[in-house]
């Protein structure tokens, strides 16, 4: 391995620990402080979003990022080391199958769903749906109790 490579390899894990890595992707860990964002990490709601996403077609881990921050409007804000990490596990675990758009040479990488994807995608529906009806329950009642 160059040394260039492996500065870049060793930066990137001083930025993302895996433990952190895998709480921000609903993984097991503590997830986010945040209690409506982070309970809704846990469940698993960025693993169902990237899946949701690419059952449209395939795509490559920024512009998952940019659609997710644009469809939750801002308030999943979602970085290169939650995303990447999240993309090899769902690949390792056969669940999106990955390629390069140019294979003669590294450049984006785009994924698209597989069938035990899709199936992993309706189960994370019947986990992750019913929390977010509480989350947006709690907030109309927060907003009825504010007068809006």
């Amino acid at each position: 391995m160059s040394g260039s490579r492996r500065r870049t390899e060793e930066a990137v894990a001083e930025a993302a620990p895996l433990g952190a890595a895998r709480g921000a992707v609903g993984g097991s860990g503590a997830g986010s402080s945040d209690p409506l964002a982070g309970e809704l990490r846990r469940a698993g709601l960025l693993p169902l979003l990237v899946l949701q996403i690419l059952g449209d077609g395939p795509s490559y881990g920024g512009a998952l990022i940019e659609r997710i921050e644009t469809l939750s409007r801002g308030l999943i804000a979602v970085n290169p080391n939650t995303m990447y990490p999240l993309l090899r596990r769902l690949e390792a675990e056969g669940l999106v199958a990955g390629e390069w758009e140019h294979p003669e040479r590294r450049s984006r990488r785009f994924y698209r769903l597989t069938d035990a994807g899709a199936a992993e995608k309706a189960r994370l529906a019947e986990t992750v749906g019913p929390r977010l009806d509480a989350v947006a329950a709690a907030l109309d009642d927060i907003r009825r109790a504010l007068g809006w």
